[in-house]
């Protein structure tokens, strides 16, 4: 990538929370690697995480400044039961007077500004500033364009999206079910339905959009972008940038305290353990947890089970899990730790699922389908197991398993009823053993091989922040001339 005499400050706002974070750190790499002369400062919410703290803590370098902004408290502005993205749309909202004010007492002022998803009306800040603006979608091009067209939809459909009994269409790309739809789309009387059809609505405001994926992995849903008979008349042909796959690279840090863990993988088979974690935020309810364990022990695979306190309640529930994880031996059918001792591993809570996924004995991962695990499958070329549980993860495991053919899932969605053993048992054993399986390995290596060339110089994600960051060098020399112009006049 060219560089250039003028020196890029790209200023980023992130939205909470740890898997928001990341995609935005991982850009910030990036940008930084792609050009000499680009610095990032990011700018994120205080976090109580601890994984989160540390995740930014080493993420920092002399080119990448992370912010940290002042948290907001938005009880008296949401009900005490309001939905995540509700809350995440407050917090961006009443977080704008602080990010202003950062941003107007930075040393050295910001060439450009990126906001993601949830922080869209932060993007007139960048428009005060005189300043290109970008919007950062972290997730894939068929989420995008159901987003982007969503305000259209809300006007010309008529009653909840779910109990429709006709796809809804999307120009030029494929349909969504109706029991697929993310989150937000489920009740549209409550308030996350309008928060999200406003932002949604301001994607198009920016300059242009980035998104985490690359041009080989969906190009006819961005092609659909580009032409103003499809969504290009949507979106107001405002360009999309695919710069991905952007992900976490393998930081093991002190193996001290995973060491059993990773001593136990060392001394299995090539490809013959199978990763179970549903996310940081997905839990199980009694019942599936159950069944899940049956399903595991009776397909008498290897596995690694990330384990969580399972809910009391006959579904899963999200965002819910707590800091202690007690007996784990009470979570599981009697005498299953015994039986499964040495073909499988217990982690309670939170494993290094990168450093897990890249390991050679590692050859499936049951997923949440969260499109940051997602991509860190796919880069590590591991075939998955689709088990969506909320936000845009039913989406996510239809494009696997029927457009990208990586992943299988069950017949039952996991979000309508308890899966049972034996098709927890038929699935694992389809991705690890089965001539399928093998196929769908193949299609996963594939992928990870197509993602590896797209980053590399000359590839299409190299290229296309190649284009943004040209752009921006060209867009900020012409407001500088036209700055010193009306100075002068």
């Amino acid at each position: 990538m060219s560089s250039s005499n003028s020196t890029l400050h790209v200023a980023i706002l992130s939205s909470p929370g740890f898997g928001h974070i990341i995609p935005v750190l991982e850009l910030g790499k990036r940008l930084i690697a792609s050009n000499q002369n680009i610095r990032v400062t990011i700018f994120a919410l205080s976090s109580t995480s601890q994984a989160e703290s540390l995740t930014i803590k080493e993420a920092t370098t002399a080119k990448l400044n992370v912010v940290t902004l002042p948290p907001v408290d938005i009880s008296g502005l949401v009900d005490p039961k309001a939905a995540v993205v509700t809350c995440l749309a407050v917090i961006m909202r009443e977080i704008r007077p602080a990010f202003r004010s950062a941003l107007h007492d930075m040393a050295c002022p910001p060439t450009m500004l990126i906001v993601d998803t949830f922080g869209t009306e932060s993007l007139l800040i960048g428009e005060e500033l005189g300043i290109p603006k970008y919007v950062y979608i972290p997730s894939n091009a068929w989420f995008l364009a159901l987003m982007t067209y969503s305000p259209t939809l809300d006007k010309e459909v008529e009653g909840e999206y779910v109990l429709r009994t006709e796809p809804l269409k999307i120009p030029g790309c494929r349909t969504v079910v109706p029991e697929e739809v993310i989150d937000p789309m489920l009740d549209r009387t409550n308030q996350q339905y309008s928060e999200y059809i406003r932002f949604s609505a301001e994607i198009s405001l920016g300059d242009g959009i980035l998104l985490n994926i690359w041009e080989e992995l969906q190009p006819t849903t961005l092609a659909a972008f580009r032409d103003e008979k499809l969504l290009g008349r949507v979106t107001k042909m405002v360009p999309v940038y695919p710069v991905g796959p952007l992900t976490r690279l393998v930081q093991s840090g002190d193996m001290t305290v995973n060491k059993d863990l990773f001593d136990w993988l060392d001394k299995q088979p090539s490809e013959s353990v199978i990763f179970v974690c549903l996310g940081s935020g997905g839990t199980l309810s009694n019942e599936q947890m159950m069944e899940m364990a049956w399903g595991l022990e009776l397909s008498q695979q290897r596995f690694i089970w990330v384990v969580r306190p399972p809910t009391t309640k006959s579904d899963a529930a999200f965002f819910t899990a707590g800091n202690g994880v007690g007996d784990v031996s009470t979570y599981f059918p009697e005498g299953f730790l015994t039986r499964t001792s040495g073909m499988g591993f217990i982690v309670p809570l939170w494993a290094p699922q990168v450093d897990i996924l890249s390991h050679l004995s590692v050859g499936g991962f049951f997923s949440h389908c969260g499109w940051n695990s997602t991509l860190e499958s796919v880069k590590n070329g591991v075939p998955m197991i689709a088990w969506p549980l909320y936000a845009e993860q039913r989406m996510n495991a239809t494009l696997l398993t029927e457009e990208l053919g990586v992943a299988v899932r069950s017949e039952v969605p996991p979000w309508k009823k308890v899966v049972g053993r034996e098709e927890i048992e038929r699935m694992v054993r389809k991705i690890m053993v089965e001539n399928d399986g093998f196929k769908i390995r193949g299609r996963a290596k594939e992928l990870k091989r197509s993602g590896e060339r797209a980053l590399r110089e000359g590839g299409s994600s190299y290229n296309a922040l190649s284009q943004v960051v040209s752009k921006t060098v060209q867009d900020m020399k012409i407001w500088r001339m036209n700055y010193h112009a009306n100075e002068n006049a």
